[in-house]
């Protein structure tokens, strides 16, 4: 529920996890209430393109970064639609945007899209609240909201967890479109939309790929209609083991052995098609600084991140699955965990974060060039 106020930066708001964890701070945005999973990220930049991510849908964001908003609104930059978080915490937004390309300050855009938010509060302390105790639920409060109901904390523990939640229809495209290859097509490839950035069909497009993008209920039937050279399974909120249809869709792709590729939950869909296990992180990564190693190749990359969720798979040997012999790719060198999977008896692989690079490092777009390779391959 948001009311939408002029002034709202004078307005008191509260911030309340599920734990009883209070803290006080001023309006930002909207005014109102709101509730979510509260997950933290530490990209200094990019606001606009995480907002602006169907990944975080339902989910309320921390900025680590002290300063947020700095270079305002453009029209350029929005990765879908619509902003998707739920709410948004700042510490110290930017009284004055500057930036050539900015048409609206960031406060006027969480406004006029209804999202409540909150400033003035000590992030630091509350991403390490969240790094010790783990991503919980949390709801912001400000306005009337705050004074109408004075048992805000049974409101938060009231609200659904992100576990157990099954999001990727809710965020994906509801009919079929088409991003036309630019220059020369090469490729055709059915995206099936879990919530999908528009960088990355856009990245696919500059490689001379036209891609088909499904809606998260297409079925195999919808994706082979296409006449696909491969198959790709997009990001996407939610916990994967709600996506049972995804998953059956992608087990059709393994058995006829198109080229495929998946990415974030795209990696989870695959994770569970091979047979692997996934679970639910403590508190996520999220950000753009995240270093994974290649295991392919020993290269270190600095990459784009935006998952609570992730595959429990082996990392210290080849396991066998009903599509081949698998095996863990990339991994995480913060903490182990399975950044990627790769089969080594067909065309097929998928890393657990965003190498589209909107915000973020180009260090992994090789990895729509080894998609590439693989329709070349599979057409030769």
């Amino acid at each position: 529920m948001t009311t939408s106020t002029r002034g709202a930066a004078k307005t008191p708001a509260v911030l309340v996890l599920e734990d009883g964890r209070i803290f006080r701070g001023r309006a930002y945005g909207a005014v109102g209430e709101t509730f979510g999973e509260a997950v933290f990220s530490t990209g200094m930049t990019g606001y606009q393109e995480t907002l602006t991510d169907p990944s975080y849908h339902r989910q309320v964001v921390v900025m680590t970064a002290p300063h947020v908003g700095n270079t305002g609104v453009n029209d350029e930059d929005d990765e879908s639609q619509r902003i998707w978080v739920s709410g948004y915490v700042v510490r110290d937004p930017a009284r004055v945007p500057s930036n050539w390309r900015a048409k609206r300050s960031l406060d006027e855009e969480l406004e006029r899209q209804g999202v409540v938010g909150i400033s003035g509060i000590d992030t630091r302390a509350l991403t390490r609240h969240l790094r010790e105790r783990g991503a919980m639920r949390v709801g912001i409060f400000s306005g009337d909201a705050v004074s109408v109901d004075s048992d805000l904390l049974a409101k938060v523990q009231a609200a659904p967890q992100m576990k157990g939640a099954n999001l990727s229809a809710e965020v994906a495209t509801k009919e079929t479109y088409v991003v036309p290859a630019i220059g020369t097509k090469r490729f055709t490839v059915a995206a099936v939309d879990l919530g999908i950035k528009g960088m990355t069909p856009q990245r696919m497009a500059e490689r001379g790929i036209e891609v088909h993008v499904l809606p998260a209920t297409a079925t195999a039937e919808d994706v082979y209609a296409v006449n696909p050279d491969g198959v790709f399974f997009s990001n996407g909120p939610g916990d994967p083991a709600t996506a049972d249809g995804p998953v059956a869709v992608m087990q059709e792709v393994l058995k006829r052995r198109t080229p495929l590729f998946g990415i974030c939950f795209g990696n989870q869909i695959l994770g569970r098609a091979l047979g692997f296990g996934t679970y639910k992180l403590k508190y996520g990564h999220r950000g753009i600084n995240q270093p994974v190693q290649d295991r392919t190749t020993g290269k270190v990359e600095v990459t784009a991140h935006n998952h609570g969720f992730a595959v429990d798979a082996p990392l210290d040997k080849v396991s066998d699955t009903p599509y081949g012999r698998a095996e863990v790719s990339h991994v995480c060198l913060n903490d182990q965990v399975v950044e990627g999977l790769q089969l080594l008896d067909q065309p097929a692989f998928s890393v657990q974060y965003h190498p589209e690079a909107a915000a973020g490092p180009h260090d992994a777009a090789y990895l729509f060039d080894r998609f590439t390779t693989l329709m070349e391959g599979q057409r030769a």
